[in-house]
């Protein structure tokens, strides 16, 4: 208690004695020490996701990383093996004998022309001649021979003889893969939000195990086996997508970049591994094996406590997973002294976490507006890579083996991870997700305008820049997604996003069904498409070294920076006025 140095000395309630009068007394008043009763109280704040992520420590922290990059290297064997599965190898009707000469060949199949000018002609790969006469063409009756040269030498098509008046199944099958995966990233991705990201994991794992061990393995009838293909694309879309939105929630935001690049990396290892081991196999339902069978071992990330996505618990209104949560912190609390941890002490009460109102959802113009431009961007990006990997063959007809368009784009895949790691932290979200889109849109306008003009090489190289560009653009839109979008909706959104994705993907299979009929159409439309989307970049967020945002008001909060309005950086964070002035 301060007094004036005119009022009259109070007497102290203390027990110790007054000082002696013969002490000279102090001309400038001297406050008395503050006790602790008069210190006020710290305001009590409500634990945030980056206080609840630290709450892990960071040895368990870096350890849930690493368990949520490691199934990425099995889940690209599910979700990247459709092209080894559906590969038609060169084929012709099955003739009498072991293996007939080239001049029984000539006369029991009929010579067809090339389907482009100056290509030469080859035998019928779908019709023979009648009992060896040359006087009536015929459907092959006996069956087919297929010369494997690439890929696997037992794979549906040569299983089924899905070729010829069959082949449209396996466009089908294309389609409904995809459309798998869309179910899946829609359904699984709005389950995370409500039922939480380790429910829906187990879910999604068990379902993945089940689908690709047991009934594609076992599909007697291509019917079964592109119903059951169907499942298993949802349920292996439920597992990526959780285990990328729960790993974006454990990092803080210096750590969230590295962690999506080593998982893109662990799944480009996993493609190049898938190639590996179908050299060494040869069987499509020993490949679908050999990626479903590991998953079983990832089970245990479903039991309560073993991977644990605080950011979830703290809006979830789960009180007894957020007690579980807040007994481990505590027992591990005596080893570990940092004051961030004291926020953690005025948890609020369950009532009063956030939950998901959909009126107020409905009227987030800024999310629904970011969701809109990067769904546009990642359809974009998604339908114009098959664009650039079937360019060659469209054009000139020479269209490359299997192994070099795979391995292009597995190799673009992980370049373009590297390529984001190096700059995405330095120069921004938006600016590099304009920049490539940019590449995108102008090598798509060379290869259409200047393609009579381009020698092999030109094309190539613009090839690989598009394939590189497009691919750098689709990943970079799901992260950016994940970082905008709040943890009450991130799955949904990142899930919407990557399904319109999957609508851009569509156009791959459609165009092998119509044998690739109206490519140039098709290409000029994603390429007009593609300029547009550079335009509504610019009207997104920077979400660099951001926190991630928490309820759908934090989401609203990302707007983008006004273009003519100068940023003051510099500005000191306690300003005090001149006392002269």
């Amino acid at each position: 208690m301060m007094t004036s140095p005119d009022s009259p000395p109070l007497v102290s309630p203390s027990p110790c004695p007054a000082p002696p009068p013969s002490l000279p007394s102090s001309p400038v008043p001297s406050s008395p020490a503050p006790s602790s009763s008069s210190i006020p109280a710290p305001p009590s704040l409500p634990p945030t996701g980056e206080v609840m992520v630290l709450a892990l420590g960071r040895k368990k922290q870096r350890v849930l990383i690493a368990l949520s990059i490691l199934p990425n290297l099995f889940l690209a064997f599910l979700l990247s093996s459709d092209p080894l599965i559906t590969l038609s190898p060169p084929h012709r009707c099955r003739l009498p004998g072991p293996s007939p000469s080239p001049e029984a060949l000539n006369a029991s199949l009929p010579w067809e022309k090339g389907a482009r000018p100056g290509e030469t002609g080859s035998p019928s790969q779908c019709k023979q001649y009648v009992n060896g006469s040359q006087s009536a063409v015929v459907d092959c009756e006996a069956g087919w021979d297929y010369n494997v040269t690439e890929g696997l030498k037992n794979n549906i098509v040569t299983e089924w003889d899905l070729v010829c008046g069959q082949y449209w199944l396996v466009p089908v099958e294309e389609v409904c893969f995809i459309l798998g995966v869309l179910t899946g990233c829609l359904g699984l991705g709005y389950a995370a939000d409500r039922l939480g990201r380790s429910k829906t994991l187990l879910i999604s794992l068990t379902l993945s195990v089940v689908f690709g061990c047991v009934w594609c393995v076992v599909s007697p009838y291509p019917s079964i086996f592109i119903v059951m293909r169907f499942c298993l694309a949802a349920a292996s879309a439920g597992v990526y997508l959780t285990l990328y939105v729960a790993r974006l929630e454990l990092c803080e935001p210096s750590l969230r970049l590295v962690a999506t690049m080593l998982a893109g990396l662990m799944t480009v290892a996993g493609e190049l591994l898938l190639l590996a081991v179908a050299l060494g196999c040869q069987s499509w339902r020993g490949l679908l094996g050999a990626g479903a069978a590991p998953l079983m071992l990832f089970l245990s990330y479903g039991v309560p406590g073993v991977f644990p996505v605080p950011r979830w618990l703290l809006l979830s209104e789960r009180s007894a997973d957020m007690n579980a949560f807040s007994e481990r912190r505590n027992s591990t609390r005596d080893l570990r002294d940092d004051e961030s941890f004291t926020e953690l002490d005025s948890e609020p009460a369950p009532s009063s976490r956030p939950h998901l109102s959909f009126p107020e959802l409905f009227h987030s113009k800024n999310i629904w507006k970011n969701i809109c431009v990067l769904g546009f961007t990642s359809f974009i990006s998604h339908g114009i890579s098959h664009c650039y990997s079937s360019f060659r063959g469209d054009v000139r007809g020479t269209a490359p083996s299997f192994y070099w368009t795979y391995l292009l784009s597995v190799s673009a895949g992980g370049g373009a991870w590297l390529l984001l790691w190096a700059t995405v932290d330095r120069c921004g979200r938006r600016g590099i997700l304009l920049l490539f889109m940019t590449m995108t849109g102008l090598a798509s306008l060379i290869l259409l305008g200047l393609m009579e003009y381009l020698s092999e090489t030109a094309i190539t190289v613009f090839s690989v820049l598009g394939l590189f560009s497009s691919q750098a653009t689709a990943s970079l839109c799901i992260l950016f997604t994940a970082e905008i979008m709040p943890t009450i909706i991130r799955a949904t959104g990142v899930g919407a996003v990557l399904a319109l994705g999957c609508v851009g993907r569509l156009s791959s299979p459609i165009m092998d069904l119509r044998n690739h009929y109206g490519y140039f159409l098709h290409h000029v439309i994603y390429s007009s498409l593609a300029l547009l989307a550079v335009l509504s970049i610019l009207l997104l967020p920077e979400s660099k070294r951001k926190p991630l945002p928490q309820t759908l008001g934090d989401g609203e909060q990302y707007r983008r920076p006004p273009l003519g309005r100068r940023r003051r950086d510099n500005v000191p964070l306690l300003a005090t006025p001149n006392p002269e002035t």
